[in-house]
């Protein structure tokens, strides 16, 4: 599983014009799901995502995880994240999980995350998505959960 994650003052999804997830101050997760991803890669996302420290305190260091900082989420599905550009001038996406398991996955994070008690906005898995945000910093990082857990965590 990947996730390129932006802290932004706001961020909005849209599927053919109409707004579908919106937030405040907090964090744009863009997600892919890869094959072989599995609950153990879920809970390492959720985590991550809930914990991570790049939120400003009052001394103006990254120290604050995203609900300490009053902080939403805002979730978006996104294979390409998987895409393989070493070879040609078409990305592969061999890597990708087929639509059903990526699927079920991506809500497991979405659902794992609300229920620590942070509200959390999505896209529309499978649709044509327009999104806009504003980064905050701009901080931008990249979670892979294959590298993030090591082999005896599952």
């Amino acid at each position: 599983m990947k996730a390129v994650i932006q802290r932004v003052s706001r961020a909005t999804v849209r599927v053919e014009g109409t707004t579908v997830g919106e937030i405040g101050v907090g964090l744009l997760v863009l997600l892919g799901v890869a094959q072989g991803d599995s609950e153990d890669d879920v809970r390492y996302m959720v985590e991550k995502l809930s914990t991570l420290r790049i939120f400003s305190d009052q001394a103006g260091k990254m120290n604050l995880a995203v609900s300490e900082a009053g902080g939403q989420l805002l979730v978006v599905s996104q294979f390409t994240l998987l895409g393989d550009t070493a070879k040609g001038r078409r990305p592969g996406f061999d890597q990708a999980a087929p639509p059903e398991t990526a699927r079920s996955l991506y809500e497991h994070v979405v659902n794992g995350l609300k229920l620590l008690g942070l509200h959390v906005a999505t896209g529309r898995f499978g649709a044509h998505m327009e999104v806009e945000l504003v980064n905050d910093g701009p901080v931008t990082l990249i979670v892979d959960s294959g590298k993030g857990r090591s082999p005896e965590s599952g």
